[in-house]
């Protein structure tokens, strides 16, 4: 093992100083911003498409709520992405990584296989063979996960301080349109070829297709972006190593460098927790919905349009209290607010069918759902200290991170039928205690002071 890879300039996020609104907003058409912004896309367009929109076309073909929350499990490649995360850090893809560079030749070799996955899945008929339609999912979700992690280091390694705060808040911004692009624009499109006279399954078969052109959008960045400098030079750190050292090198340098720090474990709870409030309410968002009465346009319309434009301001809006406040602060703001939310589909439950309704709760849940993730993303990125091992380390922790959204969150279903909706959304909230506990301990131990400046 080389000891060159400790001596490599680590990336740190580091206060800046105060500059004008115009200057602030400026950051955000450099460059390098504009390519996060669009992978950002890219990495938030496949999720849905194994999560809520598969659980809409499968709630529409008859299935039990059961087993649509057993559903949440076809996520698994999230939570266990950084045991090949370490392959993406150290090895070479042949011909891609030979044409385009270390992360670029991962960015679109993962991309190509997505594609390819997503039409699996658009081929299959969850009525009739719900087993091949998991099979399909999980095939999205590993080509998905595997997407995201070179896509986080490439975020992470390729955005100087000075563009941090643009490049988180873009990213997470664009990563949520992602996500409306695939679940509200696929239920359009559906909708739009079944009018045509084309047949349900067929509508959705077209609509998948659809999706999977879309990621060709990330292919097309990829492409025209440039290897970061900080990964081209750790490259160059370990151009004489065997292929198995880099390997075990990227593994275990990773886990040891972060279980050295104080308090660790604690922070990996944080880590798993912090969004489990926004996840167990969220996986039964669209079928609760659809139950309560909206038709698959009403839900798709609001969702399109006020979820769009609240996406975008709770984006920026988490970017602008990660670059005013300490992240100890904005974290409390983040998991207050995203916690309460889930308030306001209880509300809805009450209510009835209005769409004046459903769209102030559609409104509240994306608006404070990404001012929590910015913040978040802020905490992980600090946390990412060696560019050696910046794919691994972060997917280590985007990983613990989707542990909630995937196994903690499977069961939501079975207590939304012993509850009631109204009731299982007021436990939703409640279910973001653990996680302020946890963050009150770890801010009460100096646990932020020791990460650095984390102002961005």
């Amino acid at each position: 093992m080389t000891s060159a890879p400790d001596s490599l300039p680590k990336p740190s996020i580091v206060p800046t100083p105060r500059v004008s609104w115009r200057e602030a907003w400026a950051v955000y058409l450099q460059p390098r911003v504009l390519i996060v912004l669009l992978l950002g896309f890219s990495s938030g367009l496949p999720l849905a498409l194994s999560g809520s929109t598969l659980l809409v076309w499968m709630r529409e073909s008859g299935v039990d709520l059961g087993t649509i929350g057993l559903f949440a499990l076809v996520g698994t490649p999230y939570t266990l992405k950084f045991i090949w995360a370490p392959l993406v850090d150290a090895l070479h893809v042949p011909l891609f990584s030979r044409a385009f560079g270390r992360r670029r030749g991962w960015l679109v070799f993962s991309q190509l296989l997505l594609i390819g996955a997503i039409l699996l899945l658009a081929l299959t008929d969850p009525a009739r063979s719900p087993l091949f339609v998991a099979l399909g999912a999980l095939l999205v979700a590993a080509m998905s996960a595997t997407q995201d992690i070179v896509v986080d280091a490439f975020r992470v390694e390729s955005l100087p301080e000075s563009e941090q705060a643009a490049g988180m808040a873009s990213y997470v911004a664009a990563y949520r349109i992602g996500m409306l692009v695939s679940t509200a624009g696929v239920l359009f499109l559906v909708s739009a070829f079944e009018d045509t006279g084309i047949g349900r399954s067929s509508a959705w078969m077209w609509g998948y297709v659809a999706m999977a052109a879309m990621v060709l959008i990330g292919t097309i960045t990829a492409l025209a972006a440039t290897e970061p400098e900080q990964s081209a030079r750790a490259e160059a750190a370990t151009r004489g190593e065997a292929a198995f050292s880099r390997v075990m090198h990227a593994a275990m340098g990773a886990f040891s460098e972060f279980l050295a720090r104080k308090y660790a474990w604690a922070a990996l709870a944080f880590v798993v927790l912090y969004k489990l409030t926004d996840a167990f309410s969220g996986v039964m968002t669209a079928p609760f919905v659809i139950d309560l009465g909206f038709t698959r346009n009403d839900y798709a319309a609001i969702v399109k349009g006020v979820g769009l434009a609240a996406t975008l301001v709770g984006g920026f809006a988490g970017g602008y209290m990660a670059r005013r406040y300490s992240l100890a602060a904005s974290l409390w703001i983040g998991g207050l607010l995203q916690a309460l939310s889930n308030l306001a589909f209880c509300w809805l439950a009450f209510v009835g069918v209005n769409q004046w309704a459903l769209a102030v709760a559609i409104t509240a849940e994306n608006f404070t759902g990404a001012i929590g993730t910015v913040i978040f993303v802020a905490y992980l990125s600090a946390l990412c200290q060696n560019p050696l091992h910046t794919a691994t380390q972060y997917a280590l922790l985007t990983a613990l991170a989707a542990v909630g959204r995937t196994y903690l969150s499977s069961g939501s279903g079975y207590v939304a039928e012993a509850t009631g909706w109204p009731l299982f959304f007021v436990i939703s909230v409640g279910v973001a205690v653990p996680s302020l506990i946890l963050l009150a301990w770890l801010q009460r131990r100096g646990h932020f002071d020791e990460l650095g400046p984390v102002r961005v």
